[in-house]
């Protein structure tokens, strides 16, 4: 394979890459010393898999997300639905992935769209060396949006349904689940879009087993409480509706360590894992699992990381802290981290 060779290769084309090659336009960055790497270019899970799914985020922040960049050109785009959506109401995903579609379109006719699955990285001679599926590049500096997969655990005997179809009604129905009794692990966002939409369809029962106490947002003038962990819109409406009070009907909860998990569990032949995301498999030889800093976002020397997979850290004025995830973190994290990036090479 012939190797070419980029200042900066950006690996992932979801809401962190986009935002990543918007903003190394913005500061100067030739076009063509880019190279940006992925297997589809349609806005990676969030434009492919979660499109039906509700947002915790209110529509004037995906708009700010839009907007953000100079290099998106969003101001020349079509009229989009999501442009006449109430600004402070939450709306479906995959009325963003229409927009940030355009965007990437826009974006990837500039740079050097590879369109394939980065396998493996290494650094050489003080330049990072990204095999992919189809060729190998040669890269001063590399950022990985590689984006994460839905984490499981390792309950044996139990027909795991995937967080995809659970969180579709129309794949759910096709599942056929009728008369199954269901366990679903969590209590997040995810949690409480899951729920409700198993309880429309005809399954005995359902056992939500959880952790820790439900978690809520609350708003103040200039920040959030629990902004990135707690429930928001449609998904904490129905938890307030209908957990904390008396429960809906052919639902129970359990805490894992409460002395009847084990027989409630024995119940079960579905399961929903709705217990966060890990990072994509990508090869590195040379460190083996990569550790990000979050405050930062470096991984190596002239190596970074954005997004789900490696997302920022706040601390909030009460001192707790959480990681960040949303489309307008994104930007923020590349606008703080990005600075520290462009000095930070191999």
């Amino acid at each position: 394979m012939n190797s070419t060779h980029y200042r900066w290769t950006v690996i992932g084309a979801g809401p962190a890459g986009i935002a990543t090659v918007g903003r190394l336009i913005d500061c100067g960055i030739g076009a063509d010393e880019i190279a940006w790497v992925d297997p589809e270019f349609a806005v990676g899970d969030f434009g492919t898999k979660w499109s039906v799914v509700s947002s915790n985020t209110r529509t004037e922040g995906f708009t700010h997300f839009l907007q953000a960049s100079p290099a998106f050109s969003y101001a020349q785009a079509p009229d989009f639905p999501i442009q006449s959506f109430d600004p402070q109401c939450t709306c479906a995903l995959g009325a963003v992935a229409e927009p940030l579609h355009w965007i990437t379109q826009h974006l990837a006719e500039q740079v050097a769209a590879h369109k394939t699955t980065a396998t493996r990285i290494e650094l050489q001679d003080r330049r990072w060396t990204v095999h992919t599926e189809r060729s190998v590049l040669t890269s001063d500096n590399v950022v990985l949006a590689i984006g994460s997969e839905p984490r499981s655990l390792a309950y044996p005997g139990l027909r795991q349904i995937s967080l995809e179809i659970a969180v579709d009604p129309k794949k759910l129905a096709a599942a056929h689940v009728e008369g199954a009794t269901v366990a679903v692990f969590g209590g997040s966002h995810s949690t409480m879009l899951v729920l409700p939409i198993l309880l429309d369809q005809p399954v005995a029962k359902v056992i939500n087993f959880y952790q820790h106490p439900l978690r809520y947002a609350v708003e103040f003038d200039d920040w959030t409480l629990f902004d990135d962990t707690g429930l928001k819109g449609h998904a904490a409406q129905w938890a307030r509706d209908n957990l904390d009070g008396q429960l809906p009907d052919r639902l129970t909860r359990c805490h894992v360590d409460d002395p009847r998990f084990d027989e409630l569990l024995a119940e079960c032949d579905h399961v929903v894992y709705t217990v966060g995301f890990e990072p994509r498999a990508l090869e590195a030889p040379q460190w083996g699992p990569l550790q990000h800093n979050p405050f930062n976002g470096i991984l190596a020397p002239g190596l970074f990381g954005l997004g789900i997979a490696f997302p920022g850290c706040r601390i909030d004025p009460t001192g707790f802290s959480e990681h960040r995830v949303g489309l307008e973190k994104f930007i923020q994290q590349i606008d703080s981290c990005l600075p520290i990036w462009l000095r930070y090479g191999a």
